[in-house]
């Protein structure tokens, strides 16, 4: 068998990354794709946790114009997170997948309350767990959710799955000209301003040392690679 390089992860997927060539909504062959990578990892022995956003459906942050307050507004965002959450983890089972869904917000008849302990507990018997509803609060992004869940099931790294392989200078889909950096520092993220993840996610990743790979969710295989510790992506580290 493969010999993993990551064994706990935090893998963190956009909700816009589920719409496929869709404008809006969820595109089942998405689903089917990223289901079938998450399986290829687990039946390595991966333990994976999943924070996914709700942009497909609703972003609060974008809202301003429609005369609904923020914080409403990230209400219903948290509410997409668990539409997209739920669609996620049926995927998953349909593919013989172990999952527990656990939200920041109590809704008990669909899904378990996030429980700390619980979690860990449901990684260590080998079911891939998706977090929903953010961090419950509203004014906190699903990068943020992603850094503190990571934090709390003691992931070794998170893994961010975009459109692009890796952190770029610039946005590389604009400019074809961008620099791409294989490795970086967090100080050089904020240094340098890049988008990585929002101000707050990158803040708790570089104070406990957690790092996280960006990379192309949709090249196949690329989840695998990165866990077995492959040069797939970026990575942003703490410096020692």
């Amino acid at each position: 068998m493969e010999q993993l390089r990551y064994k706990r992860v935090l893998l963190k997927l956009s909700g816009e990354s589920l719409m496929g060539d869709r404008d809006y909504g969820i595109d089942p062959k998405v689903l089917n794709t990223f289901s079938g990578e998450v399986k290829t990892v687990q039946k390595l022995g991966a333990e994976v946790g999943i924070v996914i956003g709700g942009g497909n459906i609703y972003r609060g942050v974008d809202q301003s114009e429609d005369g609904i307050d923020k914080v409403t507004g990230d209400h219903m965002g948290m509410l997409a997170t668990v539409i997209n959450a739920l669609a996620l983890q049926n995927s998953l089972e349909k593919h013989g997948v172990y999952t527990r869904c656990q939200t920041a917000i109590n809704m008990e008849r669909i899904a378990e309350p996030f429980i700390r302990r619980r979690a860990i507990r449901h990684l260590e018997k080998g079911r891939v767990v998706i977090f929903a509803a953010g961090t419950g609060n509203p004014y906190f992004t699903t990068d943020t959710a992603a850094a503190l869940r990571a934090i709390e099931i003691e992931a070794e790294v998170i893994i961010k799955g975009t459109r692009v392989d890796g952190v770029y200078d610039s946005d590389p889909e604009k400019n074809a000209k961008a620099i791409r950096f294989p490795e970086i520092t967090y100080r050089d993220v904020l240094e340098k301003d890049l988008r990585v993840m929002d101000l707050t996610a990158i803040t708790l990743c570089k104070e406990n040392k957690l790092p996280i790979i960006i990379f192309n969710m949709n090249t196949p295989g690329n989840l695998r690679r990165v866990l077995l510790g492959e040069p797939v992506g970026s990575k942003v580290f703490a410096e020692a």
